[in-house]
């Protein structure tokens, strides 16, 4: 019902920054957590951050200080400020949603993106 679409994802360089962005689409919804998520090639896919619809952030250990998660409630779009990448950052970034639909009382959704891809070489 609610769908989920990634952006912002490219090549940079060690050290470099990207945002990328995680946009709401569909209607009688309510967006709760939002969060990303990646997977690189051979691994399980892994958890990187999350927010909630108060406010609250939480960040994978790995980049901590690092990575910023934010969201725009009024837009239903949530973001990932990457600074100072790594080459082990290199995946595909998934966005995460849960939340109600508003037009069926007591009823959840939970929608991943499609993801899109990072990737930080020299």
């Amino acid at each position: 019902q609610v769908q989920l679409v990634e952006s912002g994802g490219g090549l940079v360089q060690p050290g470099g920054s990207l945002r990328l962005s995680c946009a709401t689409s569909g209607s009688n919804f309510r967006v709760n957590a939002m969060g990303w998520y990646r997977q690189a090639p051979g691994k399980q896919r892994e958890y990187v951050a999350s927010i909630t619809s108060g406010g609250s952030t939480n960040y994978a250990d790995s980049v901590k200080g690092r990575f910023t998660i934010s969201r725009d409630n009024a837009k239903n779009t949530a973001y990932l400020q990457m600074n100072s990448l790594k080459p082990e950052d290199t995946a595909v970034y998934y966005c995460n949603a849960d939340g109600d639909v508003t037009s069926a009382y007591g009823t959840s959704w939970r929608s991943w993106g499609q993801g899109t891809q990072v990737t930080v070489s020299s």
